[in-house]
């Protein structure tokens, strides 16, 4: 019989349990062979019940594939059926519907097995280079092309590897070694996920996760309750309009705050597109949740309870809910822009909260890289995927500015140019923050970032852009501005496409200026001491100081002058 715990008790299970699941995805961080996981914490770790309710999860990782990964153990649950479940089992999928949205994340699923019961599930989720097909980009026009699909499956039964399915998985990808090793590091850290919890239920007596799961879902739902009571029962629209690939995407919501949910409904947003651009329901899901929940609710921890005040009503075939077989490799590009939509529509319902808009989705770029085919190349030369992670400025906030090249709302980190040359032979000759880039205002956005790209000697190589912003920049709230646009083109002026594979010969090299966070409040109202600290700073011009902010020519060389004698301004 279970013991009886005091409230004091299940809450300092209930912090053990994040620090489990935080150690966890350390250790995926630490084992990974992807530098997405490795270097830009593209992943996710958590513990459910065994409902498959999510009851902690990892500080580290990403709330896209988090919150995703919140409904996908009930997929697996139903899929691979309890009476087949056992101790050392470990299970995995990539399916877009039932996973975390696209091809291109491997999720992971580990039951928890305390003295021959099962106790719950362990499950974690991560970004691989390749998956096979066209490679990561939105070139595809059915999900069919976009890669190597595995279904919920065994990837290990009572401890034993499927060696078959190893051999599928290796015989389909550019890069196996790295995909396979990223395969054995998810289904390492849910082992150290599950040893923790084993250890912890060990310390308090525990011979289920009932009691304290009860005790996590009950108080985070009353909780979020409570801070959804204290709303205006209203409702608010929110639109924008983003690049898209070859057309324009408009995203639409009605924001409806009940006294017990939230309702997100995106009727009228576009349909699906042609290229691999959608996001099925599950990724909208994740991130229209994550928007409202920081707004409102930024210090209870997330769990299943703390997400289900949130609803999501999108119709079918929309960018929004796209279904099977919709490509939908780029659905990170998407998701990213639906929390600035759900915002622009919650700050007619409580003013003064949310951001400015921000650059949005990340500003990614995967070079394949391969020896030159227009004369000789290196001895012993071969084909190399580097993928890169980088980021434009998030939006102004109320009372600050808005981060300089800083992914929001994903939160993954920027990789640095060190472990993006050792993963290949590419070369990174610039990455500066771009000046002028933030939108004007109070609060001024967040600037994005300069990068110019080549390979070695010997190679040329196929950059996959997958940028937006570059003809909708990110707007200005209240009375900021707008943000700066996206921009890439060769060095010797041949444009590209901010989406899609294309070739850059031996010796071309891409220059890309990311885009900037729009401001917030007129920027006629900004301090300016802060406009002298910018100024000095190069985060802003001469011209941008005296036509934004309206500084005057002598107090601009003032600042010039102190600058140059070395004095604080």
């Amino acid at each position: 019989m279970a013991k009886e715990h005091s409230t004091v008790a299940y809450q300092v299970m209930w912090n053990r349990l994040i620090s489990v699941v935080e150690e966890q995805a350390q250790a995926l961080v630490r084992t990974a062979f992807s530098t997405s996981v490795r270097e830009a914490g593209d992943l996710s770790a958590g513990v459910y019940d065994t409902h498959g309710r999510m009851l902690a999860q990892a500080v580290t990782g990403t709330p896209g594939h988090v919150n995703a990964m919140a409904d996908a153990v009930a997929h697996f649950i139903r899929r691979i059926g309890r009476q087949n479940m056992f101790a050392g089992d470990v299970y995995l999928t990539n399916d877009p519907w039932e996973g975390t949205g696209h091809l291109h994340d491997i999720t992971m699923v580990t039951p928890s097995f305390h003295n021959g019961l099962l106790v719950g599930f362990f499950a974690c989720t991560a970004h691989i280079v390749d998956i096979g097909g066209r490679g990561f980009g939105a070139d595809a026009a059915s999900v069919y092309e976009e890669g190597l699909y595995i279904p919920i499956m065994k990837f290990a039964e009572r401890g034993t590897v499927d060696e078959t399915l190893v051999r599928i998985v290796r015989g389909n990808v550019r890069e196996p070694d790295q995909l396979v090793g990223d395969m054995y590091a998810l289904a390492t850290c849910n082992e150290i996920g599950h040893r923790r919890l084993i250890e912890m239920m060990t310390e308090f007596g525990l011979t289920d996760l009932e009691g304290i799961a009860t005790f996590i879902l009950e108080n985070s739902r009353r909780a979020t309750l409570e801070r959804i009571a204290a709303l205006p029962r209203m409702s608010a629209d929110g639109e924008m309009t983003v690049d898209g690939f070859d057309v324009p995407i408009t995203l639409k919501v009605k924001v409806t705050v009940h006294e017990d949910r939230i309702v997100s409904d995106f009727t009228g947003t576009s349909g699906v597109d042609k290229k691999g651009i959608n996001c099925p329901l599950v990724y909208t899901k994740a991130y229209a949740c994550y928007a409202l929940k920081v707004a409102i609710a930024p210090e209870i921890p997330n769990n299943h309870a703390s997400l289900l005040p949130f609803e999501i009503v999108a119709e079918e075939n929309t960018i929004v809910h796209a279904v099977h077989p919709a490509p939908v490799a780029l659905r990170h590009i998407i998701g990213h822009f639906v929390p600035d939509v759900v915002f622009n529509a919650f700050d007619k319902i409580v003013p003064g909260l949310v951001p400015a808009e921000g650059a949005g989705c990340l500003c990614n770029f995967q070079a394949s890289l391969r020896p030159r085919s227009d004369g000789p190349a290196p001895i012993g030369a071969r084909r190399s995927e580097v993928l890169t992670f980088n980021s434009g400025g998030s939006g102004a906030r109320p009372g600050f500015d808005g981060l300089n090249a800083t992914a929001f709302p994903s939160g993954v980190m920027t990789m640095p140019i060190e472990a993006t040359e050792h993963a290949g032979p590419v070369i990174i000759w610039r990455k500066e923050l771009r000046p002028d880039s933030g939108g004007a205002g109070k609060t001024r956005g967040g600037l994005g970032q300069y990068m110019e790209v080549g390979a070695m000697e010997g190679y040329e190589f196929d950059i996959q852009a997958m940028f937006d912003r570059g003809q909708h920049p990110a707007r200005g709230r209240r009375g900021g501005g707008s943000g700066g646009q996206t921009t890439i083109v060769q060095d010797d002026g041949t444009a590209m496409r901010v989406k899609g594979k294309q070739f850059v010969p031996h010796g071309r090299r891409v220059l890309m200026a990311f885009p900037g966070g729009g401001g917030y409040g007129a920027a006629g109202d900004r301090d300016p001491a802060l406009v002298r600290r910018d100024l000095a700073r190069g985060y802003i011009s001469a011209k941008t100081a005296e036509s934004d902010y309206g500084m005057s020519r002598a107090q601009i060389e003032a600042v010039q002058e102190a600058i140059r004698k070395g004095h604080d301004v």
